[in-house]
């Protein structure tokens, strides 16, 4: 089932998520609906509080990066051909390599893109969906397609890294967002 987006401006964006277990209750439908959602969307990752759930749960695939590159792009990346995975309960274990900047966007705050700089790698702990325990370390655009994720569950958001001077430029377009005052192809829910 395709679930409704979060728009900016809902409380839920940013708050902290908490920790879950095995048994939560209908993770294997919750985890096809957010992997229908994120597909439907043109999304490469969608975390738990996107979709109104204050969970650390986030799943990303940058492997349609990859399949959609240019032939110009081909070999520019560290990570191709890409990964696809579930993240539950990640914790960052440790941030490596240069800073380097790439043009984000986020389903959350539609039609704003901005280059925002991260590390080059991050190692995180995490389990999968079958809540089998991971370090690993991931680099490229698959590891800033983690960061992104991984903030939404820190209540944090891509437009944080903005200069203030950029971000005061943003305020309508952000006020929009909010006050639903904007067009988009996938479901969104706006705050009240």
């Amino acid at each position: 089932m395709i679930l409704p987006i979060v728009a900016y401006g809902s409380p839920i964006l940013r708050k902290i998520s908490a920790g879950i277990t095995a048994d939560y209750p209908g993770l294997e439908k919750l985890l096809a609906d957010m992997w229908e959602t994120m597909y439907n969307s043109n999304g490469v990752g969608l975390a738990a509080p996107q979709i109104n759930k204050e969970i650390r749960l986030f799943v990303m695939d940058s492997t349609q990066i990859f399949e959609n590159q240019e032939e110009d792009e081909k070999g520019k990346y560290p990570d191709e051909p890409g990964f696809k995975g579930v993240f539950i309960n990640a914790h960052i274990t440790a941030l490596n390599g240069n800073d380097w900047s790439y043009n984000e966007g986020c389903l959350s705050i539609p039609k704003i893109r901005e280059d925002i700089i991260r590390s080059e790698s991050v190692t995180l702990d995490y389990v999968d969906e079958n809540f089998e325990p991971f370090t690993k370390t991931f680099i490229g655009i698959t590891g800033r397609i983690i960061l992104h994720e991984y903030d939404h569950i820190d209540g944090k958001l891509f437009i944080d890294y903005i200069k203030p001077l950029k971000r005061t430029l943003l305020k309508r377009k952000l006020d929009d967002i909010t006050k639903g005052k904007i067009k988009v192809d996938y479901r969104m829910v706006f705050p009240k």
